[in-house]
């Protein structure tokens, strides 16, 4: 193995654990909720790190920011304050040691080139513990914002994309290229990334578009469901599609939590943030947004569970003690996914808790070694 490569230990998506969890959305204000509820999440920085060391030493899998240029307006304008991420995982990568680290980017904003260069730049930062989370982009004001016209095909210019930084790290000779959306001349770059061929990839998808994505070009999709029990589509259909490729792709979902010690308390607090506080302007916005221009949920999923994205963005909720939750994640196990994020009103407050409460419970459950 040549210098520029050194050895690594196992991805931490491909460890052991038989349902990985991350930690999703704390690199932007208020996470995935929109409420305006007092301790609702600030994402200053102290905050971040504080959540990163914490999952990193309570043994989470991985952590996966959203990448959002604006905000979604409202009284709060959620996601305004949200940090890039490429830059945010490579500082996270010197405050921990063992979890992974996915930067979150967006195919029309930042050209592959640039890409290959900063994934294997934070690839060596973290000793092989780096990811890629492909998007290509729902939101026309932020296509706005760099100028650009949101197109149609837009998966179509993803796999241009994700196949020049193959490419880029493959490759021995400067190549040329000659795509309908990317004409290059030239093309190098080093050094290659610590894991080889490539880091980990993922794509979050609900539409068939996005899921033929996810079979030719990532390791994971990140997908909804309204009801555990529906996720099994998603689980079959990918199955399908991936194996077509000669591929096995992973599938994972997404879920926003509040424990508690009694399900009263609980339930009590998800009414009171996501109903009783929500920010409804700008939810508002941002439902009408996602389903008008995103297929990323079941569009039912708009119409029957409205609090569901005030409280975490249309991610299931995972509302109750630690028991029930363990067991709604044994649900999630046993239906078929690989593993879930999660996602807190205030993540510094809570996450805490889930570590010292339903970790140890997925642990005697057999979701997680010791």
């Amino acid at each position: 193995m040549s210098s520029e490569t050194p050895a690594r230990a196992v991805h931490p998506m491909q460890g052991p654990h038989k349902f990985k969890i991350g930690v999703f959305s704390f690199n932007a204000d208020g996470g995935l909720a929109l409420t305006k509820v007092p301790e609702r999440w600030p994402a200053t920085w102290d905050d971040i790190a504080a959540v990163a060391r914490m999952a990193d030493e309570g043994g989470l899998d991985f952590l996966l920011p959203i990448a959002r240029w604006k905000g979604f307006g409202g009284e709060m304008n959620s996601r305004e304050l949200s940090y890039e991420t490429f830059t945010f995982a490579a500082a996270l990568a010197g405050i921990t040691k063992q979890i992974a680290l996915f930067s979150t980017v967006h195919v029309p904003m930042v050209h592959p080139v640039f890409a290959a260069k900063a994934l294997a730049t934070l690839d060596h930062a973290s000793n092989g513990r780096a990811g890629l989370n492909i998007v290509c982009g729902w939101n026309p004001e932020e296509f706005d914002l760099f100028g650009l016209k949101m197109i149609e095909n837009r998966y179509d210019q993803g796999m241009e994309w994700f196949d020049i930084i193959n490419r880029i790290y493959t490759e021995d000779a400067p190549f040329d290229y000659d795509g309908e959306y990317y004409q290059l001349s030239k093309v190098s770059g080093k050094p290659r990334p610590v894991q080889q061929p490539r880091p980990v990839t993922l794509n979050a998808a609900f539409s068939p578009p996005g899921r033929d994505f996810a079979a030719k070009a990532v390791d994971y999709l990140f997908t909804t469901f309204t009801e555990i029990e529906k996720g099994r589509e998603p689980l079959e259909d990918m199955k399908k599609r991936s194996a077509e490729q000669g591929r096995d792709v992973g599938v994972f979902t997404t879920c926003h939590v509040v424990c508690r010690p009694t399900q009263a308390e609980a339930e009590d607090y998800y009414d009171y943030y996501s109903r009783q506080m929500a920010d409804e302007e700008s939810l508002d916005i941002y439902t009408a947004g996602k389903q008008k221009n995103s297929s990323s949920h079941d569009p039912e999923a708009y119409q029957l569970y409205r609090q569901r994205f005030a409280a975490g963005a249309g991610t299931y909720p995972l509302v109750g003690t630690p028991e029930h939750i363990a067991e709604e994640m044994g649900r999630m196990a046993e239906v078929g996914f690989a593993g879930t994020t999660v996602s807190f009103v205030n993540f510094r407050d809570e996450l805490p808790y889930f570590i010292d409460k339903v970790m140890p419970l997925l642990r005697e459950a057999g979701l997680r070694e010791s």
